[in-house]
């Protein structure tokens, strides 16, 4: 029961601290609007940096394609390479290490570590809503699970939430043979899911009728929709599997050509970077048999069904916009939290097993490096690592009539620069204090200015850190570490962001330079040896 009366309590407290807000947090903006703007987060889950068809992709994404060519694309953003922390520091606007998420939601026993968002960061919503915006959130939540870092405690009215990482699509039961249980909410409430009910179709569904029933067209609403989609377990409606059946028997190999090619095209990257070399452990698809490429066939197919029903999510929220009138002052920015997974399901026993008919509820699978190392086009690595492949995400942003539309802009740009962009759009000052608690300094910049195309300025140094893997990217150069290697390897990524020439033994003083910056941003925001860490 003390779960639930802390859940009370600081509920009291959220409702009086909108009651004491003032108008003195609102300003003056930049942006030439005749009023603030709606302002819609879509966030996808394991979602690679080619698997939009406006990034490169096969699959039919028609919807997140007309945000595209209808606003802007950026083509150097950053996330921080894993699901949890990347949704503390876009919510927070800081690295995930400051707002105490540096890992996945387990207290390690160190502040940067402990596994949910401490009291020195306020969210996006917990701002907007003192503001006078109606606030809204459906989806993966994955920033704790304490009282305190709840999503109905952090400044949403309206709350549809999965807390854990992962959930079956279908199944509401246990991915993993601990016996840990996947949580809903609605509000406050822990809740029971219908089982039969998609939830990539629920996520949507949720937003869509809390848009429906907002009625006060002079108040402002923000709407943070996070789809679990398409982590694994792969699995999907079967129609939308059957569109993409038999589509990917032409083979990892020519599809990562394919997409290379496109993106090259659309001018996304650059033609002087080389495609990376097929991941080290995934065969030539031309040495397998047809089984095996059947198979293989099969798994992708339900991957692509899964965003495609995703894009279909956003042509919902887009239909029930223009219903509201509310099509033309809404900023809609998209993402994905992370690079795609290499994770390779089968193989892990602590996961429960399930090995019924591909893509329903009664099989738990993924779509392994195989297959993730074509999401990740051009570039190397998965979720987890920090080489471009882990922590490079789409990007889209559009606001007709704002944004000029079909723009394409290269300016580096992070995760964390989403919570001051929110701030500029919607007039909003950051204050000092929130709640009664000092609040860390944005680390993010507002991505204003490049988003309307007014500049390509990049954001200052940035760093990675996630499970002993490290990075810092300066300019031209970026510095990676990965704990497996033990070696520092140093990139241009102006002549070559696809990181296949290291360029450490070429220039040391590089290297040494951004170690030194690294090892100072580490002792700011709290990162501890990781090996420290997995000894404890």
């Amino acid at each position: 029961m003390s779960f639930f009366r802390s859940i009370l309590l600081l509920s009291l407290v959220s409702l009086f601290s909108v009651i004491i807000f003032t108008s003195s947090t609102i300003r003056s903006t930049s942006i030439l609007t005749p009023s603030r703007p709606n302002i819609i987060i879509i966030l996808a889950d394991d979602m690679g940096f080619s698997d939009l068809g406006c990034f490169g992709s096969e699959i039919a994404t028609p919807n997140l394609d007309k945000l595209a060519t209808g606003g802007i694309r950026l083509t150097n953003f950053y996330n921080c390479g894993r699901c949890c922390p990347s949704r503390a520091s876009l919510l927070t606007g800081l690295y995930p290490h400051q707002a105490g998420v540096g890992d996945v939601l387990e207290n390690k026993g160190y502040p940067a570590y402990q596994g949910y968002l401490d009291d020195s960061c306020v969210t996006i919503a917990q701002l907007l809503q003192q503001a006078g915006y109606h606030t809204i959130t459906s989806g993966k939540w994955h920033v704790g699970t304490e009282p305190s870092a709840l999503a109905y405690n952090r400044g949403f009215d309206q709350s549809f939430c999965m807390l854990n990482n992962g959930s079956s699509y279908y199944k509401n039961g246990p991915l993993y043979n601990d016996g840990r249980s996947v949580t809903f909410m609605n509000g406050g409430e822990v809740i029971q899911r219908d089982t039969n009910y998609y939830l990539t179709q629920q996520i949507t569904d949720f937003a869509v009728n809390a848009l429906d029933g907002h009625k006060d067209k002079s108040q402002p609403f923000f709407l943070y929709l996070t789809y679990t989609a398409p982590h694994w377990p792969i699995q999907a409606i079967q129609q939308d599997i059957e569109k993409y059946r038999g589509h990917y028997k032409m083979g990892w190999d020519k599809l990562r050509e394919a997409r290379y090619q496109k993106l090259i095209q659309d001018k996304i990257i650059h033609k002087d970077w080389p495609l990376s070399p097929r991941f080290a452990t995934v065969p030539a698809w031309n040495t397998l048999t047809a089984k095996e490429q059947e198979q293989w066939d099969i798994k992708m197919a339900i991957y692509a069904a899964m965003i495609d029903r995703m894009d279909q999510g956003v042509g919902q929220i887009l239909d029930q916009l223009k219903k509201m009138g509310q099509d033309k002052n809404t900023l809609i920015l998209f993402l994905s939290d992370n690079g795609g997974s290499g994770d390779e399901v089968k193989k892990l026993s602590y996961v429960i097993q399930r090995n019924g008919q591909p893509g329903s509820g009664e099989s738990i699978d993924s779509y392994d490096r195989n297959w993730g190392n074509v999401s990740n086009t051009p570039f190397q690595t998965f979720k987890r690592n920090v080489h471009e492949g882990g922590i490079s995400s789409p990007f889209i942003a559009y606001y007709p009539g704002v944004i000029k539309a079909g723009q394409i802009n290269p300016a580096v740009s992070h995760i964390m620069d989403i919570m001051p962009t929110c701030l500029d759009v919607a007039q909003v000052d950051y204050p000092k204090t929130f709640n009664g608690h000092s609040l860390k300094p944005l680390g993010g910049v507002s991505l204003l200015k490049n988003i309307t195309n007014q500049s390509t300025i990049a954001n200052g140094v940035l760093y990675w850190e996630h499970e002993g893997n490290k990075a810092v990217r300066d300019g031209q150069w970026k510095l990676v570490y990965e704990l497996e290697s033990a070696q520092w390897e140093l990139y241009d990524m102006i002549k070559d962001r696809t990181e296949i020439h290291d360029l450490s033994k070429q220039y040391p003083e590089q290297v040494n330079r951004l170690r030194l910056l690294h090892e100072q941003w580490s002792a700011k925001v709290g990162v501890v040896d990781w090996l420290k860490i997995k000894s404890n």
